[in-house]
């Protein structure tokens, strides 16, 4: 049977001992690296962190041990919040010091700095010269009086940099705006000062009105849309076959299956904590908090979507001020008091705090892009993986624990190792628990150096980019669950190797892959194992079976089983071996987030797909010759292998020509031209779960490429003469207002390929195995975990 720990004494013990990489890490303070791998470690950095801020700041640190322990009379909230960012100041400068990177620390507040000018140069000089200047002359005439002025300007500082025009004209209005008080340096007079930047004033007004397209990109020209919720998404129409298809209104280069979205710069991060309101100070902050009614419950939002806020009740408004002021380290860990392993979430994972923010009449600001923006700054400086490791057990700003508790003899199944699994294992294992993690899947394991042993401890990582893959070329870990095969590349996966280092590092963790719960191990074999409680984090459930006839033929298939061959399998790489075949058109049926990132990642495989056998094809024909490379080919694997000759080599011919242009390969003409991949929906887009929940995954999918079709219900999946997908037949249902009504009226769609994301049910295996032993919730899709009947367990 499965030995359900490690030796806990010896991987705790061992970690302590003499490293042989320390000359690469030199903590302050009589510290070593050791140290903070251990709970007396950690509680002497809490002590040493204390005597610290004490020093630093005696008032802040008096107001932070009344708060911390309740000896004061309570505070409002953001006064609390208010002493809380005063300490995070000091966990930042502590930290700085105790890994030596105090420089690193000051020239990334300085970064920030200047981008916060630019800002200013929006919010603030703008806006008062807009009250100044109610009458504008755009005349051609004044338009080049204020234009040599700009140039005088220019002149004026010539060290500025001035290839970015917008940070080198926030640095000029800065040390003007220094020069008219007389608190510069530099030489110009006071009323000089004055009379130039009246000047800056009126050109960028004018500069707005008269020559816009000179301002592109520039976070002074951005302004928030307003929101329409039956208009979320900016989509064109076309009309072909018979229905309606939404087209993005512009489309993005994609090919392959490297990261496609890059994230924020720091100035557009910049830009969006100017915009946010920094609610916390009125008790505002619904985008933590959620939206209440006066009795208390949640607000729904015009399409019916309960606004609770971030389930975490993350201190956003607080790490938004924190960056806004230079604090990336102490914004980080305001973070990570509620939300440890922000690393699984943030951009383009969650968004429940955009559509609890303030602004519901216009765009919200993008807090999951500032959250990783955050956090890719700190991971960004010299040793940032162990910074955040450390913070991830250590965060002296959670008052009731801001160490771990040690062992307390529990020890707890967690059954998958996907987000919910890994996040109930780091805070189990900070409550003193000792945690086994089984998942069904193979999960690649990390090197030893990373995460330690038995007998031998981790190394320190200095560069994040050390552990980091381009996604294109990053082997498939296993780690994550849904993560690591169900999202698609618009995420960076490298998070999850983070993640699974973090938990890996725990002495008191043991993760074990390929095993099946009820299968490789039982419920019985659980507690005979010396378990004291059972947590399942399998997921929400196995894929709805939707009734449509020939469900089982020949190129149909489900969104989960498509998904995770393109990713555990490696097939979506160029030298992979994988057996999974597409072909297009193809079709995905569904209106959920999973339907958006099939239909995704199906367009980019097809191009690797058959751009990969037009080269081992060529390889094999130059081999053996024409004749016997075709001969092997039978019947429909004749036509598909021909089809995707061709196909490969017309995307060959496109590369050659793009290289020969210096242009990018335009793939996606090729692709549309053979068919493309089409969403279909059976009700409107307006009422989709990807809609009401995330639309800016609806845009993003538009603008590679994708197709999207409502209002059609399948009934029948059409077959040519070898059993294989041909067409699907589509019902037309109708919105009279009120209801759906189906029409009666068929439309055949030609497909090759049919991929059903027809949602989830519940997973009845556990009820049917054990009865009465895990019970469903309320809402009738997820178990709750189960307790043997032991003593009360020990938690402090």
């Amino acid at each position: 049977m499965i030995s359900p720990f490690r030796s806990f004494s010896v991987a705790v013990s061992s970690i302590t001992s003499p490293m042989n990489t320390e000359s690469q890490l030199h903590l302050a303070d009589g510290f070593s690296y050791a140290d903070l791998h251990t709970i007396h470690g950690l509680r002497r950095l809490y002590t040493a962190w204390e005597q610290f801020f004490a020093n630093h700041n005696p008032d802040g640190y008096k107001q932070f041990c009344a708060l911390r322990d309740r000896t004061a009379e309570e505070l409002p909230p953001p006064q609390q919040s208010a002493i809380l960012m005063r300490a995070a100041e000091a966990v930042e400068l502590f930290l700085a010091h105790l890994f030596g990177i105090e420089a690193e620390r000051r020239a990334l507040a300085a970064r920030i700095e200047r981008e916060r000018r630019i800002t200013a140069l929006r919010s603030e000089f703008l806006k008062r010269a807009a009250l100044r200047h109610k009458q504008l002359d755009t005349s051609p005439q004044r338009w080049q009086i204020l234009s040599d002025g700009y140039e005088q300007v220019q002149r004026l500082f010539p060290s500025l940099q001035w290839q970015d025009e917008e940070a080198a004209l926030a640095d000029a209005v800065h040390q003007l705006q220094e020069a008219a008080r007389g608190a510069s340096t530099n030489s110009i007079p006071p009323d000089r000062a004055a009379e130039l930047l009246t000047l800056l004033e009126e050109y960028l007004l004018v500069r707005r009105i008269v020559a816009p397209e000179t301002l592109s990109g520039w976070l002074l020209a951005w302004t928030p849309r307003k929101t329409d919720p039956a208009h979320l998404v900016e989509a064109s129409t076309v009309v072909a076959d018979g229905v309606e298809r939404w087209h993005g209104t512009h489309l993005r280069h994609r090919d392959g299956f490297a990261l496609t979205d890059q994230r924020a710069s720091l100035r557009q991060v910049m830009g969006q904590i100017d915009y946010c309101m920094i609610c916390h100070e009125r008790q505002k902050d619904s985008c933590s908090k959620g939206f209440r009614n006066p009795d208390g419950t949640y607000k729904r939002n015009p399409l019916g979507v309960t606004l609770t806020g971030c389930p975490l009740e993350e201190h956003i408004s607080q790490m938004h001020a924190l960056k806004a002021r230079g604090y990336s380290l102490a914004a980080l860990t305001m973070v990570t008091i509620n939300n440890p392993f922000c690393a699984g979430t943030g951009h383009r994972i969650c968004n429940d705090c955009m559509k609890g923010c303030i602004f519901q009449k216009q765009e919200p600001v993008n807090i999951p892009q500032i959250e990783t923006s955050v956090l890719t700054d700190v991971l960004g400086l010299p040793w940032g993986v162990e910074l955040y490791d450390l913070l991830t057990r250590w965060n002296p700003l959670r008052l009731e624990r801001p160490v771990p508790l040690p062992y307390n003899g529990r020890k707890v199944l967690v059954v998958g190792m996907g987000p919910a699994g890994y996040t109930l294992s780091l805070y189990l294992l900070n409550d003193g628990f000792g945690v086994v993690g089984i998942d069904g899947l193979k999960i690649e394991p990390l090197p030893v150096e990373w995460i330690g042993s038995d007998q031998v401890p981790p190394q320190p990582i200095r560069d994040w980019q050390a552990i980091t893959e381009p996604l294109d070329r990053r082997i498939p870990r296993g780690f994550g669950g849904v993560s690591e095969y169900g999202i698609t590349v618009r995420w960076d996966k490298n998070f999850l190797t983070l993640l699974q280092l973090i938990l890996q590092r725990r002495g008191t963790f043991l993760l074990l892959d390929g095993v099946r719960f009820g299968g490789t191990i039982t419920l019985e074999d659980a507690w005979e194992q010396g378990f004291d409680h059972v947590a399942l984090c399998t997921g929400a459930g196995r894929p709805r079976i939707i009734s449509v006839e020939n469900n089982l033929a020949r190129g149909v298939r489900k969104a989960s089983d498509f998904l995770m061959s393109l990713q555990l399998t490696g097939a979506a790489q160029h030298d992979s071996f994988a057996n999974l075949q597409l072909r297009l058109p193809t079709i995905v049926i569904g209106g959920g987030l999973t339907g958006i990132d099939t239909a995704t990642e199906a367009l980019a495989y097809y191009a690797i797909q058959v751009e990969r056998f037009y080269q081992r094809a060529c390889t094999l024909i130059a081999a053996a010759g024409e004749e016997a490379f075709w001969s092997r080919f039978r019947g429909d694997d004749r036509s598909i292998a021909e089809e995707f000759f061709a196909h490969g080599q017309a995307i060959a011919a496109e590369r050659t020509r793009a290289a020969a242009s210096g242009e990018q390969p335009q793939l996606l003409s090729l692709l549309q031209q053979w068919g493309g991949v089409q969403l279909v929906y059976r009700k409107r887009w307006q009422d989709s779960p990807a809609y009401r929940l995330n639309h800016e995954e609806i845009e993003k999918a538009l603008e590679e490429g994708i197709e999207m079709i409502e209002c059609l219900d399948p009934r029948r999946f059409v077959l040519d003469e070898h059993r294989h997908i041909r067409a699907v037949v589509f019902e037309r249902i109708a919105w009279d207002g009120t209801r759906y009504v189906p029409t009666g009226e068929l439309i055949e769609l030609p497909a090759r390929s049919v991929i059903i994301a027809a949602g989830t049910q519940p997973n009845i295996t556990y009820e049917r195995e054990y009865p009465g032993t895990f019970e469903l919730d309320d809402s009738g899709r997820y178990y709750r975990a189960y307790t043997r009947a032991v003593p009360e367990l020990v938690t402090e």
